[in-house]
């Protein structure tokens, strides 16, 4: 395969489902590499014509470059961890270890994002929607301050 420079293709099954993989040499050993079918890609353009044609003004590009140019390093993959696997072994120790279980607190959902000048446009348009509210007494209110109260007589004597 290496000499003739082609690569070979194959089925696998993973997570209960055939995938098309190729298989290709590599180092000392072959290099299985899954491939989608085409039902599972889908067209850029449809996720981005919405998306309008801003142009950007020349010091804010620069600046940018400068940020890129300043946090850019080198990739070092050691200093990524596999948090969850690191949470299993630790939980298979404590386990084994006959130590209490750890209960942790259920983790708040995420904070609800309002794009704040939607919901004022919302505000406004339910407070056109309403009828302008007057303030009135209900009319056995009225009737019965009528007969006992605000308007009292003074007796004379």
């Amino acid at each position: 395969m290496r000499g003739k420079a082609v690569v070979a293709l194959g089925r696998v099954v993973l997570s209960r489902r055939e995938h098309v993989v190729t298989l290709e040499p590599f180092e000392s050993g072959i290099l299985a590499t899954t491939l989608r079918y085409p039902y599972e890609i889908r067209n850029a353009a449809e996720y981005f014509e919405d998306i309008p044609d801003v142009p950007v003004p020349a010091d804010m590009l620069q600046l940018a470059e400068h940020i890129l140019d300043s946090r850019t390093a080198g990739f070092d993959p050691t200093k990524f961890e596999d948090q969850y696997h690191a949470a299993v072994i630790e939980l298979l120790k404590r386990k084994q270890a006959g130590l209490p279980m750890a209960s942790e607190p259920l983790a708040l959902p995420p904070a609800r994002v309002i794009n704040l000048m939607d919901a004022l446009r919302k505000s406004i348009a339910a407070e056109e929607r309403k009828e302008p509210q007057t303030f009135r007494r209900p009319a056995a209110a009225a009737a019965k301050a009528a007969r006992t109260g605000t308007a009292r007589h003074r007796k004379a004597g």
